[in-house]
């Protein structure tokens, strides 16, 4: 795929000036008595690239359905640009949000999941149509000619009028790219999304990834195995581990010299 110059002014460029954009502030997470984040402390900056590593288990996901309101913290708050996520202030005091302050803060959110998640009766342009009409206030038309020019950027232009079953996975994949990115969100969140995949499928979609974290300045969050696509786009890396970052650095950094014996250990077995 091209990184020309059409393609960056297809999708919005959320403004950059460097500030903070996600903040996590001692949050932690249980799923019974195993404690899956720890007093997690960590943020993100606007336009970054930021990418979790670690063993399954370790955390990362619950970060991303934490993210998207899936799952709400225990302890701890969250913000996104500086507004919390799963709280407001009342009366000088923070308590648990309402549901549509909730939505307010999560539209700018996208995510893309491992398991693609499209509407199975509706065809691909509906898909992405869907929810700019239906959450965003979108006219048809401009719902429309987004979706359509998202669908020319991950090269399936011409499956407009198909139905997600007739699509590879890669297609259902890279179509679920363009629904999250229809929605013009501030902070694109990536779970595992290649691993559902053929291998033979797994290089288009990470293309397209990297097209988007070349050419744009959305802010990304990801968690992947595909440790050769996480330094191509990371600014950063976090190397969590018992749901805790126990080193952050740039990829040159982690994938090089990492510090920590635990990353050692892991790289080792994923490399």
């Amino acid at each position: 795929m091209s990184a020309d110059s059409s393609t960056s002014q297809e999708i919005p460029n959320p403004a950059v000036d460097g500030s903070e954009l996600i903040r996590f502030d001692k949050v932690v997470k249980r799923y019974g008595s195993n404690v899956v984040l720890d007093e997690l402390d960590f943020s993100v900056a606007s336009g970054k690239h930021v990418t979790l590593i670690g063993p399954s288990g370790s955390g990362k996901t619950t970060i991303l359905r934490l993210l998207m309101t899936l799952v709400k913290p225990e302890q701890g708050t969250i913000k996104v640009g500086g507004k919390y996520l799963t709280h407001e202030e009342r009366n000088g005091k923070l308590v648990p949000a309402g549901e549509k302050h909730v939505r307010e803060v999560r539209k700018n959110i996208g995510m893309v999941f491992q398991q693609f998640n499209l509407f199975p009766n509706m065809k691909v342009l509906r898909n992405i149509m869907e929810a700019p009409v239906t959450v965003l206030g979108l006219s048809k038309d401009e719902a429309e000619q987004r979706a359509r020019e998202l669908l020319d950027l991950v090269g399936l232009g011409d499956k407009c009028d198909a139905y997600p079953s007739q699509l590879s996975g890669g297609q259902q994949q890279r179509v679920a790219i363009a629904r999250a990115l229809a929605m013009r969100p501030q902070v694109l969140l990536l779970d595992e999304v290649t691993s559902a995949l053929d291998p033979e499928l797994v290089a288009g979609v990470l293309d397209v990834l990297r097209d988007i974290a070349h050419t744009t300045d959305i802010t990304m969050l990801c968690v992947t195995h595909e440790m050769s696509f996480a330094r191509d786009i990371s600014d950063q890396v976090l190397m969590f581990d018992s749901g805790r970052v126990i080193e952050s650095g740039t990829p040159e950094k982690i994938f090089t010299e990492p510090e920590h014996e635990r990353t050692r250990e892991f790289l080792s077995a994923v490399l």
